[in-house]
């Protein structure tokens, strides 16, 4: 498969992609994607400027929520991470996406579109992609080619 970025084929799933700022129109830095678990303090810093709920009090709980995930694609601004899409799958039926965070000073520039679409590319056609989106996200995700579902149940967790 070939780069969308620079149209080369790269080793170990790593990907460059060069993004422009929308609103002044400046070339940003090369975001590169790769699959790799971030450091638990960068996850938590990356939580935090998105906005995403999660618990981000609880070093140990986030540490083992990526521990415990199998596949997971990160966005990096050089060594800074931008963004991460956190995944379980089987990677031949299912796949839940988990988590899908963008920095705030790096959301509307396709980065969380590209994240969705690694983690398709690892998890190839015949896996369906599932997710749960928080209430502030319904609008985004149709127009990343997610499809609304009504045959769903969830049991909450206790804490």
């Amino acid at each position: 498969m070939l780069c969308p970025g620079c149209q080369d084929t790269h080793v170990e799933s790593v990907w460059k992609i060069t993004h422009w700022h929308v609103t002044c129109q400046r070339k940003m830095n090369e975001i590169i994607y790769r699959r790799e678990i971030p450091l638990t303090d960068d996850i938590i810093e990356l939580y935090k400027s998105s906005g995403i709920n999660r618990p981000i009090e609880d070093h140990d709980r986030i540490e083992l929520m990526y521990k415990n995930s199998n596949l997971v694609v990160t966005a990096r601004d050089g060594d800074r991470l931008v963004g991460v899409v956190r995944s379980l799958t089987d990677l031949c039926y299912c796949c839940y996406l988990s988590d899908l965070a963008v920095r705030a000073d790096y959301q509307r520039l396709g980065i969380g579109s590209e994240l969705i679409r690694q983690t398709k590319h690892h998890i190839g056609d015949q896996t369906t992609l599932l997710l749960l989106s928080a209430p502030g996200a319904m609008d985004y995700y149709p127009k990343v080619g997610f499809e609304e579902v009504s045959n769903g149940y969830i049991i909450h967790r206790k804490h």
